[in-house]
Parts: structure tokens; sequence; C-alpha cells
């Protein structure tokens, strides 16, 4: 992306997407009582709230009726369904790894198997996203947490913080083009979850070569464990190498949600909090709902001068909806260079 003068001027920038994660499908109801939502209503209720509160994407996981992270497709099926009647200019983003919890105690949390994920193609009602992973990775998401992060929490047991320790992303290049077909068919669009620049480029080699013919609409997800640590240099270089075309949002975790936000929402780029990411205030005093966290970067943002993003801007800020036929749109849309000819010398620019 290019920073030119005036681009940290609030007028030269988009206004702010604000993407929630409140059901944190890594906690248990007993965590987060006061916010942790379990019966369909009260899933349904939290996504109103977070949508009244100024959030327009929702990252979506469903839990079922004990509590625990649900990978029944139905469920999602029936959340989906009150979802769209409840908040229907919400951007639905239903997250790929469908639940990452531990389904028994002492069990392992890891994704479900790559046939299991491509039905999340065939959800309805339709989705708007599904976020997708870019090879296969580790994903211990509780690397760069400490003591007092997890204090108290269903984390600090032993067993169960294993399980999320040794968790790993399955995404091999056969099944992600697979799947990035099978959404694109049924008007679902990828969103883009990445680790670091090696997963940016293999996204920008797909669209290179016609097998990923969608906007490049993506989270820097940089919560260690296998993902970039959240640092200025790591962020700087992240988004030094992202095309002006795309849409990116930045996602870390724990104490490190709000400065990151705050350089997101300075910079012109989007924002994601929730209790999925933290669940503490920074002073650690308290625990900190989802929409205390949104009506929080709602505040900061327009004290930057910056307005929040209403449903239908948010769309068009995402180009929901949004599909091409060839490489060559592809990458003209997402702000990339064209492909070489054979024999083409120098700086690639589109006519």
């Amino acid at each position: 992306m290019n920073f030119q003068d005036g681009s940290l001027f609030p007028e030269n920038q988009e206004k702010l997407v604000i993407t929630c994660a409140p059901y944190g499908p890594e906690w248990m109801p007993s965590d987060f009582p006061e916010d942790i939502a379990v019966s369909i209503p009260e899933q349904v209720q939290k996504a109103v709230d977070c949508y009244n509160a100024g959030a327009t994407v929702l990252h979506v996981h469903v839990r079922e009726d004990d509590g625990k992270g649900s990978k029944r497709l139905s469920k999602f099926n029936e959340l989906l369904a009150g979802l769209k009647q409840a908040v229907p200019d919400m951007i639905l983003q239903v997250g790929g790894s469908i639940s990452f919890a531990p389904e028994g105690e002492g069990a392992t949390a890891k994704w479900l198997s790559d046939d299991t994920r491509h039905m999340l193609a065939e959800l309805k009602p339709t989705p708007d996203q599904v976020t997708i992973a870019i090879n296969s990775n580790q994903m211990n998401v509780v690397e760069q947490m400490c003591e007092a992060d997890i204090a108290g929490t269903s984390l600090a047991d032993p067993a169960n913080y294993r399980a999320y320790r040794e968790m790993t992303i399955p995404a091999g290049p056969e099944w992600v083009e697979e799947h990035i077909k099978r959404l694109s068919a049924n008007g679902i669009q990828t969103h883009f979850q990445l680790a670091n620049i090696a997963q940016l480029e293999t996204v920008e080699r797909m669209m290179r070569r016609n097998v990923c013919n969608v906007p490049l609409i993506l989270t820097w997800v940089a919560i260690g464990g296998g993902f970039d640590q959240p640092n200025i240099y790591n962020l700087a270089n992240f988004v030094r190498a992202v095309p002006d075309g795309a849409v990116l949002t930045l996602e870390t975790s724990m104490l490190n949600v709000l400065p990151i936000n705050m350089m997101a929402i300075a910079m012109g780029l989007h924002v994601r909090c929730g209790i999925e990411d933290n669940i503490w205030q920074q002073d650690r005093k308290a625990k900190m709902s989802t929409v205390r966290q949104i009506e929080q970067l709602v505040r900061m943002s327009r004290e930057f001068g910056r307005e929040v993003a209403d449903g239908k801007e948010a769309r068009r800020i995402y180009r929901i909806g949004e599909f091409y036929k060839t490489a060559d749109e592809t990458l003209a849309k997402n702000g990339l260079a064209p492909n070489r000819r054979h024999g083409q010398r120098g700086f690639l620019q589109h006519a």
C-alpha cells in the first residue's frame, strides 16, 4: 500500500469497518458469563447489540446448548437464519475453522477435516463471507498469552492450554483452490486470514494462475504461535506488500488488540475486536464485553476524525457480491501488476 502526502487525513480514507468476534469459541461460558451467549436467541441478540454499537462485520461461530463450540453445520444454519432476519445489513463472516474448540476433556483443539470445511460453501442461508487460511501452519493461539491473560479461565487448565498450544491449520494448495472455487460458485466471498507475507504471496500467485478470481479482502492475523508477532516492523512490512486495491483489517490478541486497532484507525485500515481476541480491559482490572470494545473503537475513530461505516457502506467497501472472470481482471481490480508477457522487460503496469 502506498502512503503519500495526505494519506493520514481522514477525508482521504474510507470510513472505518469494524469486525466483531463476540462468540469466542476458545472460552467456556463460565469464563465470562456476563457476555458469552449460549442459546440461539442469545447469540442472535449479541449480533444485534454489536451492530447497534457500530460493528458491521460479524465473525460467526456458534455454540451448542451446553455452551461448547458447535461443529454442526445445522447449528450454523440455524444461527445464520436468525441473523439474516435480525441484522440484514451486517456482513456475516463464518469462521472457516467451524469450531476449533476441543470436543472433550483432554482432546486436541483442531480444525475439522477438509471435506467438512468444504461444506461451509453449502450453508443455508448463505453467509456473505467464509474465512480461509492459506498454507498449512501452526496455530498456537496461547503462545503470546501471559499468565495474567488466562488467570481464572478455562485456558488455565493445563490440558485445555495444551490443546490450544498444539493446534495446527490444515490448508494445503489443492484444498485451498477447491475451497475458493466452491465458495465463489455459491456467491460467498473468500476472506483471507493471513499470518505473514509468505501467505500473501501465495494468494497473489493463485490470482496470477487464474485460480483465485476474487477481491483481495484480507486480515493480517498477528497472534504469534506460527503467525506474525504484532510489532510495528512486521506490520509495516506486511502493509507495504499489500496492493492498493485490497481491503486490509488488522487482528491480534489480548492486550495487543487496542494498540494495533489504534494504528489501523490512524492508517486508514480496518479493525477487529471482540472476546474471541481479548476479554480484558487494558489494566486487567475487569473483563470487557465485545459491545464495550466496539463502542471504544467508535469513539476513538471519531476523535481521529474518521467516521464509522454503516452496513451498506461496509458492503461497498468490502465489495460483497463482486467476483472476476479472468486473472487479468483480478490483478487489475486488486491493484496488482499485470502478468508479464513473454519477453516483456521493465516495469509492469495496466493499460
